[in-house]
C-alpha cells in the first residue's frame, strides 16, 4: 500500500484551477506534500494550475509517476488508463464517477501488474506522510478511517476534529473493484500513527480476509469499529431453512465483529464518541459501575441510565461504603450511586478523594462522575485554579489504578473538562453519551476475537442423498443424538418393519421429503400401534402421495424444551452456526443467536446464555433444568458440520428436544448446493 499512501511522485489528471471542481483540491493538496515527493499537474488546457506549470499530456511528464490520480469525466478514464499502463504506471487512484465498465477497467489494471483505489473514490490521505488527495481540510491524528461512502468518511474526519482526534489515514475505497477494505486494514496494523479504526462498508464481499484483518489490529492493540447499512433481509427471504430466514445480514456482521474483536456501531458520531474514549482511557474489566453526582436527581438518571445499557449499579461494598461515608460526614447514607449533597461546593477535593475510594475497590470497574464538575471555574472565575489542580489529581488517581473514570459534566468545552481528556479522563456533555460509551469499551473488552481455523475438523461427514433419511444419518455420524426410526418402502408390511426396527410406540410418522411438514400435515404424532400407524401412513399417501416416509420412536421425556440448531454459508464471512428458540413457533419468538463457525464447547454454551428461552433450559419456575452441556454438544457437532462441507448451503435440527436426561434431534434438513442450484 506504499504507492497509495507514501508515493515517492504523484501525477494528477484532471488539474485544475477552478475551487468548484475535483481538480482544484486534488491539486492544492498534492501540492501541500510537494517538499517530500514530486508532484505533477496535468491538464491540457491550463498553462499554470494554482501558480505551478503544468503539463498537457502524460507523455511530457519527466517522470513515471508512481501514483496516477485520475479526475476526468467518466468516458474519457478507460483511455487515460490505458496510456499510463503503457507508460508504467502501477498505481491509480481513479475518483471520476459513472466510469464505462467499471469492472473490465479494473481487470485490464490488474492483469498489467497494476493496483486500482476507485473508480468513485473520495480520494486519500496521509497524515504522517503529508499525502492529501481528497476533497476538503483533515486535521491530523489518530483515527484511520476506510470507508465505501466518501462523503461518511468526510463526516467522521469533520467530527473527529472536532473532538481533538484527527485522522491518521483515510482512504475512500468506492466499489472495491480492486484494493478491498482487507488490505486497507492490514495495512493499518504497522502504521504507528494509527491507534484506532472505523470501516465503514455496504458490501462484506471476502469478509473471511476481512475478519482476519481485524483479528490483526486487535492483536497490535488497535481498536476497530465497523459502520454498515446491511439490515436488509431480502437475502433471508430467499432461504429453504429457519436458520436463513430469521438471521439478518447486521446479526451476521455481528457474529464476525465477536470473531475480530472488533464492535459494530451506528452513527458517526458514535464512532467518535468511542474513539475518543479508546484514545484516551483504560478498558473497563467488567460492567460494575459506581456512580458519584452532586445531585440526587442526575445520579438516579446516571444510575437508570447505566442499567439500560446493560451495566450494573451495584450496592457497595460495606468496607468501601464506610470508607465513602467517612468523606461524606454529612450524608445520611451512601449507596450505589453516591450522592455528594453539596460537599463537593464546601471542598473541591471530595471528588479526586471518593473516585480514589471507589476505584481501590476490586467489585468496581468503572467509575461516572455526573454533573456540574467541570463548571465551577467556568461560573467562578475564581474556583477555576482549584477545579484545574483537581483534574490533575484526578489524572494521577486514574492513572494509578489503571481503571476508567468518565464524566458527564453539565459544561462541554470548559477548560477543566478539556483537562480531563488531556489526563485520560473521557468527558461528555449528555449522560447517555457517557453511559453508551463505557457500555461499548466494555463489550469490547470482554470480546477479545477468536480464531475459528484453529479447530480441528478432521472426522467430519459430507451428507449424501436428500430427504429426511439423509440428513438423521448425517446428524447421527456427526454426533447428534437421534430416535430409533425406520424408513417405510412403498409396500412394507408395516408391522414387520416395525418389529424388524425394534420400535417402540408411541410413533411418529413423517413424510420425510417435505422440508416443512407441519403447514401441510406432513407429521402424525401419538401413533400408538401398528393399527393407526397403517391408518396414518394411508391418509398421507393419498394427500402428499408416494414418497419416503419415516416412522420415529416418539420422545416422551418430561420438562422437555424445544430448541432450533442450524448452520448456513454466508456468501460473504462462510460458514455460520445458530441456536434459537425451537417448534413450530420459532418464527414468532424470533429468538436467536448465532456466531461463525465452528465453534467450542465453551461458545457454545456462551450461545445458548444468549437466549431469551434460556431460563427455560436452567429450571424455569421450578422445572428441572435441562441438559445444557448435551445441547452444547449439538451446536458444536452442527458448527463442525457446516465449516468442513462446502457441499451444505443450509443445515436444521428442528426441534432438538433438550431435558434433563439429554438433547435429541426428532426433525432435520440438509440443503446442498446442488439442491440450492435447481432453485
Amino acid at each position: 500500500m506504499d504507492a497509495f499512501f507514501d508515493p515517492g511522485s504523484v501525477a494528477v489528471l484532471g488539474a485544475s484551477n477552478d475551487p468548484s471542481k475535483w481538480g482544484f483540491w486534488l491539486s492544492a493538496g498534492a501540492l501541500t506534500g510537494a517538499h517530500r515527493r514530486s508532484v505533477h499537474l496535468i491538464n491540457s488546457r491550463a498553462a499554470s494550475i494554482q501558480g505551478q506549470p503544468t503539463f498537457a499530456h502524460l507523455s511530457e511528464l519527466p517522470e513515471v509517476p508512481e501514483l496516477l490520480v485520475i479526475s476526468i469525466p467518466g468516458p474519457a478514464v478507460s483511455g487515460a488508463v490505458d496510456e499510463a499502463l503503457a507508460a508504467g504506471v502501477r498505481a491509480f487512484l481513479i475518483i471520476s464517477a459513472r466510469v464505462p465498465n467499471a469492472a473490465e477497467l479494473a481487470e485490464r489494471i490488474v492483469a498489467a501488474g497494476a493496483r486500482l483505489i476507485g473508480p468513485n473514490s473520495l480520494g486519500l490521505v496521509d497524515s504522517a506522510n503529508e499525502l492529501l488527495l481528497a476533497w476538503g481540510h483533515f486535521t491530523p491524528g489518530s483515527l484511520a478511517v476506510g470507508t465505501q461512502s466518501g462523503q461518511l468518511g468526510t463526516e467522521i474526519a469533520t467530527l473527529s476534529a472536532r473532538s481533538g482526534l484527527g485522522i491518521s489515514r483515510f482512504a475512500s475505497i468506492g466499489g472495491q473493484s480492486d484494493v478491498r477494505a482487507a488490505e486497507i486494514l492490514r495495512s493499518l496494523v504497522d502504521d504507528p500513527d494509527t491507534a484506532q479504526v472505523v470501516i465503514y462498508l455496504e458490501s462484506f464481499t471476502g469478509g473471511s480476509a476481512l475478519v482476519q484483518a481485524m483479528q490483526a489490529l486487535r492483536a497490535a492493540g488497535k481498536p476497530t469499529m465497523i459502520l454498515t447499512t446491511g439490515s436488509s433481509n431480502a437475502g433471508a427471504r430467499m432461504a429453504k431453512s429457519h436458520t436463513g430466514s430469521l438471521t439478518s445480514a447486521i446479526d451476521t456482521v455481528d457474529a464476525a465483529c465477536r470473531a475480530a474483536g472488533a464492535i459494530r456501531l451506528s452513527t458517526p458520531g458514535e464512532v467518535v464518541e468511542l474513539a475518543g474514549f479508546f484514545a484516551s482511557s483504560w478498558l473497563p474489566a467488567a460492567r460494575r459501575v459506581a456512580v458519584i453526582s452532586d445531585s440526587g436527581g442526575q445520579g438516579a438518571i446516571a444510575a437508570d441510565t447505566a442499567e439500560g445499557f446493560g451495566l450494573s449499579v451495584e450496592v457497595l461494598d460495606p468496607a468501601t461504603a464506610e470508607k465513602a461515608a467517612d468523606l461524606l460526614p454529612e450524608a445520611g447514607g451512601i449507596d450505589n450511586p453516591i450522592d455528594l449533597d453539596g460537599a463537593g461546593e464546601k471542598d473541591l477535593s471530595v471528588y479526586s478523594s471518593l473516585v480514589d475510594v471507589l476505584l481501590a475497590d476490586e467489585t468496581i470497574d468503572a467509575v461516572v462522575l455526573s454533573g456540574y464538575f467541570g463548571c465551577y471555574g467556568e461560573d467562578i472565575p475564581e474556583l477555576l485554579e482549584a477545579e484545574l489542580a483537581e483534574v490533575e489529581r484526578l489524572g494521577n488517581i486514574v492513572s494509578g489504578h489503571r481503571k476508567p473514570l468518565i464524566v458527564h459534566s453539565m459544561s462541554a468545552d470548559s477548560q477543566a473538562v478539556a483537562g480531563l481528556w488531556e489526563r485520560g479522563i473521557p468527558s461528555y456533555a449528555s449522560i447517555e453519551a457517557a453511559m453508551r460509551v463505557l457500555a461499548r469499551a466494555g463489550f469490547y473488552a470482554s470480546h477479545s476475537g477468536r480464531i475459528t481455523e484453529t479447530h480441528d475438523l478432521s472426522g467430519t461427514i459430507t451428507p449424501w442423498g436428500a430427504g429426511y433419511t439423509a440428513a438423521r444419518d448425517a446428524m447421527a455420524a456427526a454426533g447428534v443424538p437421534v430416535p430409533a426410526a425406520v424408513t417405510l418402502g412403498r409396500g412394507d408390511d408395516l408391522a414387520e418393519a416395525i418389529a424388524a426396527a425394534e420400535l417402540t410406540p408411541p410413533f411418529a410418522l413423517k413424510a420425510g421429503w417435505l422440508a416443512h411438514k407441519t403447514e401441510v400435515g406432513g407429521i402424525v404424532l401419538g401413533l400408538e400401534d401398528t393399527s393407526a400407524v397403517a391408518r396414518a401412513h394411508a391418509d398421507m399417501v393419498a394427500r402428499l402421495g408416494e414418497g419416503e416416509y419415516v416412522l420415529e420412536e416418539m420422545d416422551t421425556r418430561d420438562g422437555v424444551v424445544e430448541i432450533l440448531v442450524g448452520g448456513r454459508q454466508d456468501e460473504n464471512f462462510g460458514p455460520i452456526v445458530m441456536v434459537g428458540a425451537g417448534g413450530t413457533e420459532t418464527e414468532l419468538y424470533g429468538d436467536t443467536w448465532l456466531e461463525l463457525a465452528p465453534v467450542s464447547h465453551t461458545e457454545a454454551l456462551e450461545m445458548i446464555s444468549r437466549l431469551t428461552c434460556y431460563r427455560l433450559l436452567t429450571g424455569w419456575r421450578g422445572r428441572p433444568a435441562a441438559d445444557l452441556d448435551g445441547l452444547a454438544e449439538v451446536i458444536v457437532a452442527v458448527s463442525r458440520l457446516i465449516a468442513s462441507n462446502n457441499e451444505i448451503a443450509e443445515i436444521e435440527i428442528n426441534p432438538v428436544r433438550v431435558a434433563t436426561s439429554g438433547a435429541l434431534a426428532v426433525d432435520a434438513l440438509v440443503v446442498t448446493d446442488t439442491e440450492t442450484s435447481k432453485e
